[in-house]
């Protein structure tokens, strides 16, 4: 299998640096929001409204990205809106206004929402299915390990009342050479290059985007992501430290570190897990995976933020809350998606998913906590904004055990037929 042949791990491993930068890049604004906040005089609202923006341009943009991916060279694309486009944040550094920093973080974001669905896409066909859990749990491990290197530098340019200016030049400078990585090192095997039936000649059309629409399960997914608010969640991580458990800035950025770490762990450990699961039950095991996933959350949720801890407990608190963050995420929801989508349909499927309904989500939420934050505090809300609604998805996920197996099956179908159609055209050709 051409997967199998040409560097599909340096592939990984490029596409998880570029996803780590990206990710970086859009928290830094979190991170060191303290100091952002100090240097241009900014209220806590402001952190809701900067955090909003970039929210908006993963619902607004990441299905724009999703949809040329499925249309046009992805390696491409990931090389200009993940590498060039860190021009954007280098240039956000040297912001002496709220205004100009509005307006090119605002740029800046635009591209960095889309290195996940067109990385995720790539992924899926580098990896056969048997393998993809331990391979997005491996793009997210990568990535995670990045972040467990980032945020306590991060945390140490906290030192400096400017330190964030140096910062936003640093990970513009790192996203221009992830741009240059995915050049030399990724070979885009093409679409379906990993499924049984081998590649696919058939393109994506924009008329073909109903058919997302039409699956049940997809239509459950994108209710279960309006649920799945860690996005929020971390972006006020650092401000929840400092100003609820009353940490410095540096010390509420290495605590996340240790969330980091956990995370890391996660991700390798969910990958494990997904496939074991699904090659225990290939109708179910993947369920049953995401529903006790979501309702530990829910428990660490409320372990993790709600209870005033001593100090020194907060490392390993966070630490746990990391390690069980991710092994839903990348040991069934990831590659549930791609078992319910046909190849040349899952970039669309995955900026619909993440970009459209998660981030249009994660965007309002993000209003709704500055705004809340302000009035009521940040204890009470991210209790409303993590707890209750895990456990409420973890209940949702019953609804899976019905269409999940049907779902699958006409996916299946569809690409075989599809496959017996071109057969017999050559054939007779």
């Amino acid at each position: 299998m051409e997967a199998k042949k040409k560097g599909r791990w340096a592939g990984l491993v490029t596409l998880a640096f570029g996803n780590t930068v990206d990710n970086a890049d859009g928290g830094l604004i979190n991170n060191l929001f303290p100091l952002i906040q100090e240097s241009l005089n900014l209220s806590l609202s402001f952190l809701g409204v900067l955090t909003s923006i970039s929210r908006f341009s993963r619902m607004i943009f990441g299905p724009f990205w999703s949809m040329a991916g499925d249309r046009f060279s992805r390696k491409t694309l990931l090389v200009f809106v993940t590498g060039v486009w860190g021009i954007w944040t280098i240039l956000a550094g040297f912001s002496q206004t709220p205004a100009e920093l509005l307006i090119l973080y605002t740029v800046a974001s635009l591209g960095t929402v889309a290195c996940e669905p067109l990385s995720t896409s790539v992924l899926s066909d580098l990896f056969p299915p048997q393998e993809r859990g331990r391979a997005f749990g491996l793009w997210r491990a990568i990535s995670g390990v990045g972040m467990v290197i980032f945020i306590p530098i991060i945390g140490l340019f906290a030192q400096s009342s400017e330190g964030w200016r140096a910062a936003m030049v640093l990970l513009g400078s790192l996203s221009v050479l992830s741009g240059l990585l995915i050049l030399v090192f990724l070979h885009d095997p093409g679409r379906g290059a990993s499924d049984d039936t081998g590649p696919d000649e058939h393109r994506f059309t924009w008329g073909e985007l109903k058919d997302l629409a039409a699956s049940p399960s997809l239509r459950w997914m994108a209710l279960s992501l309006v649920m799945i608010t860690s996005l929020v969640l971390m972006s006020f991580a650092v401000t929840f430290l400092h100003e609820v458990r009353h940490f410095s800035t540096e010390k509420s950025n290495f605590i996340l570190a240790f969330f980091a770490v956990g995370y890391v762990l996660s991700s390798v450990l969910g990958g494990i897990l997904g496939d074991w699961a699904e090659k225990k039950s290939p109708k179910y095991g993947r369920i049953i995976l995401m529903q006790s996933y979501l309702a530990v959350y829910a428990v660490m949720s409320y372990l993790c933020l709600q209870v005033a801890w001593p100090p020194e407990l907060f490392y390993p608190i966070f630490f746990l809350y990391g390690l069980v963050s991710s092994i839903g995420v990348t040991g069934a929801f990831y590659p549930m998606v791609t078992a319910l989508t046909l190849p040349e349909l899952r970039t669309s499927a995955f900026g619909f998913l993440f970009a459209t309904v998660q981030g249009g989500v994660s965007a309002l939420l993000s209003l709704v906590v500055g705004y809340f934050a302000q009035h009521v505090g940040l204890l009470p809300v991210v209790f409303w904004l993590t707890t209750v609604p895990y456990g409420v998805n973890a209940l949702l996920w019953f609804v899976f055990y019905k269409t999940y197996p049907r779902d699958v099956a006409q996916v299946a179908y569809e690409r075989l037929a599809r496959q017996v159609i071109r057969a017999r055209k050559t054939g007779s050709a």
